[in-house]
């Protein structure tokens, strides 16, 4: 994964002034919490057999039922590109919640910090969400252009947050946020209108709280470009021959979603409660 080169004035942490004057400071946690034992065990198994992490076009069929695929993992793809699944536990959340933050944390770099105290560096969105949206319209249709740490590459992205439908999930659950919701984006690069790959973050209710499905299709055959820019297309053209995901990327990945992911969850309950 190629890096972005720093922005001046950008920068990972808190200032003293944020720790003074965030309305949300007391929930500014720069410790991350241990990785899961489960997600520990799937990056000492290494990569798997593609077939055993379902393709985008299968990817509703495995989300909406029973366990039967692999849950967290990683495969690298013969068209060079990567699938990523973690399985995070969320005790305490509803799937509501989930919804409110994505709404909530786009307009400031400080509330962004929040969610990866350790990795998240600047967030905007492309176009303001409409005044009085809540819930998924506040995030549905609009873009968040970010800047963040995967692994060890500053990566500037476009995550541009797309209807369920248009990836082919459909379920009588996510008419209900508070059975179920499934967040979705086609992830692009921020700095050339190319997109690379496609991201679901399923959370259903459980006992206690929430579980959440994510998963990840990137490079190989997700790469295009975006919108009518003639520039885009030969920059997916270029990035499909030179751009070929490694396992290195695929860990990376899966460790940043599962540790974004469990620290949400140890203080969204709260923090929506506060300001949601």
């Amino acid at each position: 994964m190629r890096g972005s080169r720093p922005v001046a004035g950008r920068h990972l942490g808190w200032t003293a002034e944020d720790l003074a004057t965030k309305a949300y400071a007391k929930y500014w946690n720069p410790v991350l919490a241990p990785l899961a034992a489960h997600i520990g065990a799937a990056l000492d198994r290494g990569g798997v057999a593609a077939p055993l992490l379902p393709p985008l076009a299968d990817a509703a069929r495995s989300m909406f039922s029973a366990r039967g695929c692999l849950e967290t993992g990683f495969a690298r793809t013969s068209d060079g590109g990567i699938r990523v699944a973690i399985l995070t536990e969320m005790p305490g959340v509803t799937p509501a919640m989930v919804d409110w933050w994505f709404g909530w944390h786009g307009d400031a770099a400080a509330k962004y910090k929040l969610w990866h105290p350790q990795a998240h560096v600047h967030a905007r969105w492309l176009v303001d969400p409409p005044v009085g949206a809540r819930g998924r319209a506040r995030y549905v249709g609009r873009t968040s252009i970010v800047d963040e740490y995967i692994g060890s590459d500053l990566v500037r992205g476009a995550i541009r947050f797309v209807p369920p439908v248009e990836l082919g999930f459909t379920h009588p659950s996510l008419d209900d946020p508070r059975s179920a919701t499934i967040v979705c984006a086609r992830i692009g690069l921020a700095e050339r209108p190319v997109d690379v790959g496609y991201l679901a973050h399923h959370v259903r209710a459980v006992p206690g709280g929430s579980e959440m499905r994510s998963r990840f299709w990137m490079g190989g055959r997700h790469i295009a470009g975006r919108g009518i820019n003639p520039f885009g297309a030969a920059g997916a053209a270029v990035a499909r021959r030179t751009l070929r995901l490694t396992e290195s990327d695929a860990r990376a990945v899966l460790v940043h979603c599962a540790e974004e992911m469990s620290h949400l969850a140890r203080f969204l309950p709260d923090i929506c409660r506060d300001f949601g």
